[in-house]
C-alpha cells in the first residue's frame, strides 16, 4: 500500500507523544480532540498508546465490541466511555475515537467545539490532511513502510517479485533497477486504500 520512498514511519513513541501533546493542548483550551481511526485494530492500538491521564476517552459504538474482545483476551486498554455518559465539562477534555464515516454525521455535535485529526499512514503527506480537511494528521499505520517493504523483499532472497495494490509502477521500476525480475499484478482491489469509509454504527 505504501510503496513509495516518502512513506517512512516514525517510532510509535514519537507519534503517541505528538497525539498526547495535541490532546492535552486542546483539553487546556476546553476543546474535545476527535481522532478518526479504524475501529478494528487501529482504535485499540491508539488506546494502548495514549496517556489516559489527560482526560476521558470516548469510543464510538463501532469500536467498543472490539475493545471488549481485546480486554477479554488479556490486552490492557484504558477505560473508555460513551458520549452519552459525559457531561459538558468532561466532553471538553475528552479524546474521541471514531471511524471516519462518523466525522460527517450528527454524532459529533454532542462534543461542541472540537479539533479533529486522522490517524493513518496516508497522513504522512500534507495533501492527505488537506483533502480530509483535518486539523492534524498522525502517520500511524499497520502496513509496512518503504524500508519495511524493501527489508521484507530482501529477506526472502526472491529473484522474482510481483507487485500489487498501491504505487505499483514505482516499485516495479525500483526493483528492476536493483536487478530483480519485477512485474505488476492487477486485482479488483488495486485502488482501494485506507481512506475508504467504514460503515457508521
Amino acid at each position: 500500500t505504501f510503496g513509495l520512498p516518502i512513506y517512512r514511519w516514525q517510532q510509535d513513541a514519537q507519534v503517541f507523544a505528538d497525539i498526547n501533546t495535541w490532546w492535552a493542548g486542546n483539553a487546556a483550551q476546553g476543546r474535545a480532540s476527535v481522532l478518526a481511526c479504524y475501529s478494528f485494530g487501529k482504535a485499540q492500538r491508539l488506546l494502548a498508546g495514549v496517556d489516559a491521564s489527560i482526560g476521558p476517552i470516548v469510543c464510538h459504538a463501532a469500536a467498543e465490541p472490539i475493545n471488549r474482545a481485546y480486554r477479554e483476551a488479556g490486552v490492557a486498554l484504558p477505560e473508555t466511555t460513551t458520549a452519552a455518559q459525559l457531561d459538558k465539562a468532561a466532553a471538553a477534555r475528552a479524546l474521541v475515537l471514531c471511524p471516519p464515516a462518523a466525522m460527517s454525521g450528527p454524532w459529533l455535535r454532542r462534543f461542541g467545539d472540537y479539533s479533529d485529526a486522522f490517524a493513518s499512514g496516508w497522513m504522512r503527506l500534507r495533501g492527505g490532511r488537506r483533502r480530509g480537511g483535518f486539523d492534524r494528521g498522525f502517520a500511524l499505520s499497520d502496513h509496512a513502510d518503504w524500508p519495511g517493504l524493501m527489508s521484507a523483499i530482501g529477506a526472502t532472497a526472491a529473484q522474482r517479485v510481483i507487485v500489487t495494490h498501491g504505487s505499483v509502477p514505482v516499485m516495479v521500476r525500483y526493483l528492476t533497477e536493483q536487478g530483480l525480475l519485477a512485474e505488476a499484478f492487477e486485482t479488483q482491489y488495486g485502488d482501494e486504500h485506507e481512506t475508504a469509509a467504514e460503515p457508521a454504527a
